[in-house]
C-alpha cells in the first residue's frame, strides 16, 4: 500500500496536477489523459489535496510531500476563503477568480479537514486558526437549532438558497447523510488535533473552549447518526431528509456511503474517548458495516448504490468505493477479530489491483463496469476525482497495522 501510494497516487498528483502558471493545482485531467489548464478549480478538489499531502507528510515524513501541502494550503487561504463573508467559495476560474460563491457546507467541512490535517502534520497555527473560524461558520450558519443537524447550502452571504443539492446526481433535500458524514469526519479531526497539540506543547489554555465546543458539537453529531440518519430497520443510512427529519426521496442504499460512514462513526467516537459512547457506538458500526455486505459482489469488489423504489442499481465499482471497502473492512477486522471481514477487506484490494490501478498513466481509473470495461468518460482527476479516498486508505492501513 505504501508503493501504490507513494509511486502510483501521489507521484501522480505531484508529476501532472501542480499549476506552474497560475499557481495552486490545475483543475482537470479527462479519463483519456488529456490535461484541462483552463479547467476551473473546485473547493472539494483543493481541500483534499490538502489533506491527502498533509496525511502523508505527517506518516512518511517525505519534504516534497510537505512542499505539495503548503502549496495547496497558500492557494486556498489566499483564493478559497471568502474574506469579506467568511465560509468558502465553491469554484473558481484557473486563475484563482470566483466563479461560484455559494457557501456548500460539504466543502467548509473538507476544508476544516485539510486545514486540521496540516495542522497536525506542522504544528502551524495559522492552519488551526481558519480551521476553527470555518468551524464556527458552520456551527453559526448551518446548525439547525430547532430540529438539530446540518443544513447543505447559503448563498454568499449566507442567505436562503434555492438549490441545496451537492452535485447533479443529489436530490434537492436541505439535509443529507452525505453532509453530515463529512462535517462528523473533520470536526473528529479538529478535535484530535487539539489534543496532539496540546500534548507536544504547541497550543495550551487559550485553545480549552474551542476544544469543548467542538468536543460538544462531535457529541451531537454522533447522536445524529445513531438517532436520526441510520435506518433502524435495514441498519443502511438514509441518505436525503427534510428539515424535520422526514425522509425524502424515497429508498434509496448507498453502500460505499454505509460501509464509509461505519469506521468514520466509529473513529468520531475513538476519537472523543467516551466509554459509554463507544458501548452505543460499537454494536452499530457492526450493523452498519452488515447491511453495506449487500453491495459486496463475488470478486471482491463493491457496487455504488441501488433505488429500492424503482429498482434501478448502479453496479459499477466506483473507484472511493473500493477504498472505503478496505478501510471499513480492516476496521470490523482490527477492533472487533472478524476474521471474515479482513478477508472482505483483503478481497477488494486485490480487485482494486487488478482492475482500478492505473500502471501506466498513474492514479486509479474511475470506475469499471461488472464487465470491467474501463470508464474513460469520467475524470482521472477532477472537481470530484481526488487523491482522497485513495491515499487514506493507503495510510489507514499503514498506521493501524
Amino acid at each position: 500500500m505504501q508503493e501504490v501510494l507513494e509511486n502510483n497516487i501521489l507521484a501522480f498528483w505531484l508529476e501532472n496536477m501542480q499549476d506552474t502558471e497560475n499557481r495552486g493545482f490545475y483543475g482537470q485531467m479527462r479519463g483519456d489523459g488529456t490535461l484541462v489548464k483552463t479547467a476551473n478549480k473546485g473547493g472539494i478538489l483543493n481541500a483534499r489535496i490538502l489533506w491527502s499531502f498533509s496525511a502523508a507528510y505527517r506518516v512518511v515524513g517525505k519534504p516534497e510531500y510537505l512542499a505539495a501541502a503548503t502549496r495547496a494550503k497558500d492557494y486556498i487561504l489566499e483564493h478559497f476563503i471568502d474574506k469579506e463573508h467568511g465560509g468558502t467559495y465553491w469554484e473558481l476560474d484557473y486563475l484563482g477568480n470566483p466563479v461560484d460563491t455559494k457557501k456548500q457546507f460539504y466543502a467548509l467541512g473538507f476544508t476544516i479537514y485539510g486545514l486540521s490535517e496540516y495542522a497536525r502534520a506542522t504544528g502551524d497555527k495559522e492552519a488551526l486558526r481558519y480551521a476553527i473560524q470555518l468551524y464556527h461558520d458552520i456551527e453559526e450558519h448551518s446548525l439547525d437549532t430547532v430540529n438539530n443537524g446540518y443544513i447543505e447550502a447559503c448563498t454568499r452571504t449566507w442567505g436562503e438558497i434555492a438549490d441545496m443539492r451537492l452535485s447533479e446526481l443529489d436530490e434537492n433535500y436541505p439535509k443529507s447523510q452525505n453532509t453530515h458524514l463529512h462535517i462528523i469526519e473533520p470536526y473528529a479531526n479538529l478535535y484530535r488535533c487539539f489534543n496532539e497539540l496540546e500534548a507536544k506543547g504547541v497550543i495550551g489554555e487559550a485553545y480549552a473552549e474551542e476544544k469543548a465546543q467542538v468536543e460538544k458539537s462531535l457529541r451531537n453529531l454522533i447522536s445524529i447518526f445513531t438517532d436520526r440518519i441510520l435506518n433502524p430497520e435495514t441498519h443502511h443510512l438514509d441518505l436525503f431528509f427534510e428539515n424535520d427529519w422526514t425522509r425524502g426521496a424515497g429508498q434509496l442504499e448507498s453502500y460505499g456511503h454505509d460501509i464509509e460512514c461505519s469506521w468514520l462513526m466509529h473513529e468520531a467516537a475513538l476519537v472523543l474517548g467516551d466509554k459509554e459512547v463507544l458501548e452505543k457506538v460499537e454494536p452499530i458500526v457492526q450493523l452498519v458495516a452488515k447491511a453495506s455486505e449487500k453491495g459486496l459482489n463475488d470478486d471482491g469488489s463493491m457496487i455504488h448504490e441501488a433505488n429500492l423504489d424503482t429498482g434501478h442499481v448502479d453496479t459499477d465499482r466506483h473507484w472511493w468505493v473500493q477504498a472505503e471497502n478496505v478501510v471499513g473492512f480492516a476496521n470490523i477486522y482490527q477492533h472487533f477479530g472478524d476474521a471474515s471481514a479482513a478477508e472482505k477487506a483483503l478481497n477488494c484490494w486485490q480487485y482494486i489491483k487488478d482492475n482500478l490501478i492505473d500502471n501506466e498513466g498513474g492514479e486509479w481509473f474511475w470506475s469499471r463496469d461488472p464487465q470491467r470495461n474501463i470508464n474513460r468518460k469520467d475524470d482521472k482527476a477532477g472537481f470530484w476525482k481526488c487523491p482522497y479516498h485513495n491515499s487514506r486508505m493507503c495510510l489507514e492501513i499503514i498506521e493501524r497495522f
